[in-house]
Formats: structure tokens, sequence, C-alpha cells
């Protein structure tokens, strides 16, 4: 009875409310489409006790979904309705369950919207495990496939994008950023040795748009065909409303706007599928798009850091809210 009384205080406290989103995309403003659950005043929450060597502490973490709560170690992969997960995982490393929260909901005016942060996740039984890792806050169109069981190939505990044919002109949302600006970034991968990493970390919104296909053996292969991107790396205290991002359709070199960051993703960093065979598997990006191409699926991406899994700055965070397609 107490458990039941504290999930009861935190989620009033948390004043979490409950929205009437679908898969249909909402109407917003002329010509713009809410991605379902892109307000972000819609929140589930799941209360995981971790395992007694690291200390048995009781955890929260939350999903960009219908209001619920969930109890206990149950994997989750994502939502029937909504088609975002987070970063927000439970691993269990030679039987022991740790959980990573890297997401959290705020208060934004009468609503809430999302914050994504960089942090340090450390687990540490003597004899048994020592992990470190270097977790950016992260949401994206897509599934998960819990409980993670190591930090080998990020790309693969993820199945990446959602079905979609549209072609939209741009993606607009709201955000505010806070970094600590520092030149270097750290690189911790949980069981080597944590290292730091020239350069500057940004925020990154990522939205690419594919034509998928799969071969007769399971292979999938994708052309690219619509891109946007953009890193984000000052400080920029108040909300910037409607900020509008544009896609670029076909092979971005030489449009405006066009960012050495918008090539194809190399083979061995390829984002991650379910084929018809149900198994999990690469999506091999092959070339670009044509005029006469239309996507099948949409894959997009904010996170607190950029580029590798495991790299970036502690202490970066990205504040989102009403992420929406402009037509």
């Amino acid at each position: 009875m107490k458990r039941f009384t504290r999930v009861t205080i935190k989620m009033l406290c948390l004043g979490i409310i409950g929205a009437t989103s679908s898969l249909s995309m909402a109407q917003t403003k002329e010509n713009e489409k809410l991605i379902p659950f892109g307000d972000f005043n819609s929140w589930m929450v799941r209360i995981i006790d971790e395992s007694f060597v690291i200390g048995g502490n009781t955890k929260t973490l939350y999903e960009v979904a219908p209001l619920d709560t969930i109890i206990g170690d149950k994997p989750y992969i994502s939502s029937t309705v909504s088609p975002w997960r987070t970063s927000n995982v439970m691993a269990k490393v030679s039987g022991i369950t740790k959980c990573s929260i890297s997401v959290f909901p705020e208060k934004r005016d009468y609503g809430y919207c999302v914050r994504v942060e960089t942090l340090m996740e450390k687990c540490k039984v003597l004899g048994i495990v020592n992990i470190t890792v270097l977790v950016p806050g992260t949401i994206y169109l897509g599934q998960m496939h819990e409980p993670i069981k190591d930090t080998k190939n990020p790309q693969s505990k993820l199945n990446a994008g959602i079905p979609f044919t549209e072609t939209p002109k741009a993606v607009v949302f709201d955000y505010k950023m806070e970094t600590p600006g520092t030149d270097h970034r750290i690189k911790a991968t949980g069981f080597s040795k944590i290292v730091n990493v020239p350069g500057r970390d940004s925020a990154e919104v990522y939205i690419i748009l594919q034509k998928r296909w799969e071969d007769e053996k399971g292979n999938v292969y994708a052309k690219r065909i619509g891109t946007a991107i953009e890193r984000l790396s000052e400080n920029t205290p108040d909300w910037k409303n409607d900020h509008r991002l544009n896609v670029l359709y076909g092979d971005p070199a030489n449009q405006p706007g066009s960012k050495s960051y918008m090539q194809l993703i190399p083979k061995e960093q390829s984002l991650y599928c379910i084929n018809s065979k149900g198994k999990s598997v690469p999506v091999e990006e092959i070339g670009w798009g044509d005029t006469n191409d239309k996507p099948t699926h949409l894959f997009l991406r904010v996170s607190s850091s950029y580029g590798e899994a495991y790299i970036g700055t502690v202490g970066n965070k990205l504040w989102v809210d009403n992420v929406r397609l402009a037509y």
C-alpha cells in the first residue's frame, strides 16, 4: 500500500496532464500538423526498483505516451498509440537491474515540454560489474528493445523510425538551450577507459525521410529522400518559438542550408529496424532519392548531444515543445 501511495503523491506533485492525441497528425496552424503527442502534455510514469546490490533505489522513468503508471521492472518497447520513445531505459546486466534517466517532463505555461540532458550513469558492484556510461538525453520516433543487456552496437537496440509517406516542407518546434560551452567532450562507453574528445558539444535535431525496401534475404536498404539536421551549441535562455528547420530533398549538397553532416549514414553507423522475419537488421542507405521517389519512413531524433553514442558534454540541456510538420 505504501508504494501506491508514493506513486500517487509523485504524480500529483508532477501534475501530469493526459492528452487526447492520436496517430493521425493533428492540425495546428494553417499548413502545420502536430506530430502525435508532440505537445508533450501527456506522460506515462514507470516506477522501477533497482537491484539491492546497487542500493535498491526506486527510480521514476518518463515516456511520451498516454497517462499511465507502470510499476515493476517490466520491459517497455513503445506505446501502441504514441510514436515517441525516449532514452529512459531499464538495463539488466549480470542479473542487476539498473535504470538510466535522461529525459524529463517540465512545466511550461499551462502545459508541459520535454527536457533532454546529457548525464553520466554509474553502476558499480565489486567483483561483478563496474560501468560508467555517458548518456545523452534523447527522444525519437520508434521503439526500444528492453531490457538493455550491454552497451555494444547501440543502434541495434532501436527500431528506428515510423511508417510515413508524406513530404513536409519543414519541421517546426519551440526550444531553449543550456550548455557549459566547454571545448571538449567525454567518451564513456561503459567498460573501456573514459577519454576526452576534442571539440564543442551540440544538441541536435535530426530528421530524415527514407524510402526503405527489403530483399529476399531480409536485408533492408534505403534511399535518403529528405534531410533536416540542426546542431545547437549556444546558450538560449529564452524560448525560441516557431523555429523552422527546412527539409532538403534529394542530395542536399549545394542546396541552401546544406551542412557537411547531412551526408548518408555510414554503413557501420546504420539505423536498425525489424524486418519481415521479425529480426533486427541495419537499414543500409545506398543513395539519394530523386523526384520520383516517395518516402516510406520518417525518423526524427532530438538529443542533448550529437554524433556517436556515449560521447558528449555533461550538463548539456535542451528543452523542446510543440513539434510539428509544415506543408
